[in-house]
């Protein structure tokens, strides 16, 4: 990956929808080899999908909520099935496993503290969580793109 790969996977996370022609400008590409080297980073899986950023106030997002969660075991069936019921939990946009005091930290959204609690519930009835701790997010300071370090 050069430096020209690097600035075209830097400006497609902040403009998704930025016209190949474009984009191809803005490295200093003419649009075909800009257009391969785009498909070429889609099939070495340096781009794996592409989203859109929303509004959660306007799509009925009242709060987000951070949390966490220890297993009462850390055999890999129970892993496993952690894992796959969490995935299928809608409210939950991230999941991630940590080190120190607890396995998983979730990044869960809500309509509002009701929907919350209907979410915790559905948590707690796994058979694999042991505890849960949470943190509500008061404001978001910073929401970013993922730096190309290499």
């Amino acid at each position: 990956m050069d430096r020209i790969d690097r600035h075209i996977l830097e400006l497609i996370q902040k403009q998704g929808r930025l016209p190949t022609a474009e984009l191809a400008d803005r490295v200093g590409l003419s649009a075909s080899p800009c257009a391969r080297r785009l498909k070429r980073l889609e099939e070495e899986g340096f781009i794996t999908g592409y989203s859109a950023n929303l509004d959660k106030s306007k799509v009925g997002v009242g709060m987000t909520v951070f949390v966490e969660v220890s297993l009462n075991n850390h055999q890999a069936n129970s892993i496993d099935n952690f894992e796959r019921e969490v995935n299928d939990l809608d409210e939950v946009t991230r999941c991630h496993v940590v080190s120190g005091a607890y396995d998983y930290l979730l990044e869960v959204v809500s309509k509002d503290l009701t929907g919350y609690e209907a979410f915790i519930r559905k948590l707690q009835c796994l058979e694999t969580v042991k505890d849960i701790h949470t943190h509500l997010a008061i404001r978001q300071v910073k929401t970013g793109i993922t730096p190309i370090l290499n």
